[in-house]
């Protein structure tokens, strides 16, 4: 058992090869993918007659997906290089648009190309950590394949979980119980099994957070197969885990992750209108719950951590604003590490040098917090202080509300202090 290079996929006797290609003119690509197939995949395949096409995006969903230049499906079934050569060409280069991707939609930059299997059945498994059980546990359903998502939906009584003990680890019997569970057959539980604990090996060895096998298959041949997976691993564990992170695909990622990355910040962009700047994740999720409360929704999760300088500062308000839904600002700080005087000079140097014109409410409390006061008050921007949380939020959502109607009016509102 064990991973196949860049494919991400697991299981005994699968063929395959993987063809990178990130930034290349039309022409260049179709005589590189010329080359390839004929003179390196073909003699691989040769006896070989179904294979299939897999667009590689870190998303799931792909076989009902729908490409830019109007493909539909990310999983293709070909019958001759020439075919293939074809599918690639109008997978490569173009964005895949799926239930997971979201109208931006994920940039194909490579294709994995394996030979056809013919299960018998499809399965679902995966190890995730789950906090009612307080450690790993293992998922199973006899149900596999592109459907699980409405099978979970519909039916949750065909998904079945096997808790694990965090100390103790993997139990053979476990993993047994679980594959009988899921309707493997008696001669192939054993192998099933065995699967499922090298499974949960490499996701404790690996500091994975999930590792997703949909489907794993009874081969036509008798054999269990892993045919597809997807593998999350914990960035915490980075110093740990360096080789994996190296191979991260940044073509694969949010713009916006990537300067967040850069810039040392936690950032997650969502779907409201109200940007949020907080320091420590805990009164993040406790500033988003309370804009939620007051009828807002949050545009982003945005940590500057206890260490922020005035210069991260800027740049998380650079990541905030440069999503353009972004009506309002709420900077929430609670400063024990965290000096209030350094947020409120990278509030400042930010709104000075990205002109900002939409409305920014600050709530500040803690170390220094007096100074910080003082610095906004002598800067005159057009900045509203407010040391309630509770009266922050309420704020902050009337003011993205104003903004919104402003917009739809099409009239341009400016924000005069004091109001």
């Amino acid at each position: 058992l064990k991973p196949e290079p860049h494919s991400q996929g697991f299981g005994p006797g699968r063929r395959g090869s993987d063809y990178r290609s990130p930034h290349l003119r039309l022409k260049s690509l179709e005589l590189l993918i010329a080359f390839f197939f004929f003179f390196f995949f073909f003699p691989l395949i040769l006896g070989s007659k179904d294979l299939v096409v897999k667009a590689q995006v870190l998303a799931g969903g792909r076989g009902k997906g729908t490409f830019e230049g109007g493909l539909k499906g990310g999983v293709k079934i070909v019958f001759s290089p020439e075919e293939a050569k074809e599918i690639s060409s109008k997978m490569i280069g173009k964005k895949l648009f799926t239930k997971q991707t979201g109208e931006k939609g994920r940039i194909c930059n490579q294709v994995f190309i394996c030979e056809r299997r013919y299960p018998r059945r499809e399965y679902y498994f995966a190890i995730t950590m789950e906090r009612s059980f307080q450690g790993p546990v293992l998922i199973g359903s006899s149900h596999g394949g592109v459907n699980i998502e409405d099978v979970a939906a519909e039916t949750p009584d065909a998904i079945i979980k096997e808790p694990i003990d965090i100390v103790e680890g993997i139990k053979k019997e476990q993993a047994v119980r679980l594959a009988q569970k899921m309707g493997f057959p008696p001669n192939l539980v054993d192998e099933a099994a065995d699967n499922m604990i090298k499974i949960y090996n490499l996701f404790m060895k690996y500091d994975a957070t999930m590792v997703e096998i949909n489907p794993m298959v009874e081969d036509a041949s008798g054999v269990v197969m892993c045919m597809d997976a997807k593998i999350n691993f914990d960035s915490n564990a980075f110093y740990r885990q360096q080789k994996i992170f190296d191979m991260q695909d940044w073509t694969q990622e949010d713009e916006r992750d990537k300067d967040a990355a850069k810039a040392d910040l936690n950032y997650i962009g969502l779907d409201g209108n109200i940007g949020c700047l907080v320091n420590g994740a805990g009164l993040a999720m406790a500033t988003m719950d309370i804009i939620k409360l007051h009828g807002g929704t949050p545009a982003n999760f945005l940590d500057v951590g206890g260490g922020a300088t005035v210069h991260q500062v800027t740049e998380a308000f650079k990541l905030i604003t440069s999503d353009k839904k972004v009506l309002a600002i709420l900077v929430n700080i609670f400063g024990g590490i965290m000096r209030c005087d350094v947020i409120a000079q990278g509030i400042i140097m930010a709104v000075k040098d990205l002109d900002l014109k939409i409305p920014i409410v600050v709530r500040l409390q803690g170390t220094r917090v007096d100074d910080a006061k003082a610095l906004i008050t002598a800067s005159g921007l057009k900045i509203l202080a407010c040391d309630d949380l509770d009266e922050a939020a309420k704020m902050v959502v009337k003011l993205s509300e104003i903004v919104t109607l402003a917009k739809q009016a099409q009239v341009d509102v400016k924000f005069q202090l004091p109001i």
